[in-house]
């Protein structure tokens, strides 16, 4: 019997945890939760999940800051995260730039940027192309919309 895909969930909200953990879990994905930088850091390195969806917005920690961990750990920087926020691509891809400097061998860009409020269809056709077998899909790391980044 083949193994469930297991996806990271990182957010701080109970309520978005247990909709992402129905959700996925609907799908016959394993999910795997964390509410805080910490446990989620410790969490990744311990389940290696094949994804993470992470909240940029969380009270007392800047979720760009642990995407900057992420990237910068050699053993997770290869995990797609899909970014999830109120605050639209284009203003956070520049807040990126101008605040994060991550090591040059890490891809700067999150393999997909959701807004919030998540579209379900949206959500789960992204998850399914980032956690498509290699050469099942060309080029993995899609937009928001669901679009494939050149």
């Amino acid at each position: 019997m083949k193994r469930p895909i297991k996806v990271l969930i990182i957010d701080d909200e109970p309520d978005m945890r247990i909709f992402l953990c129905n959700l996925l879990g609907g799908c016959g994905y394993a999910t795997v939760l964390a509410g805080e930088r910490r446990e989620a850091l410790r969490t990744a390195k311990r389940e290696k999940p094949a994804l993470i969806i992470l909240d940029m917005m969380m009270p007392n920690e800047d979720g760009l800051q642990l995407y900057r961990d992420l990237k910068e750990d050699r053993r997770l920087r290869g995990i797609p995260v899909i970014m999830v926020s109120s605050v639209g691509r284009k203003a956070f891809l520049q807040y990126q730039k101008s605040y994060c400097t991550l090591p040059e061998d890490a891809d700067p860009a999150p393999g997909a940027y959701l807004k919030t409020p998540l579209n379900a269809e949206e959500l789960i056709g992204t998850v399914q192309t980032l956690t498509a077998p290699e050469g099942a899909a060309e080029g993995r790391a899609v937009r928001s919309g669901g679009e494939k980044r050149p």
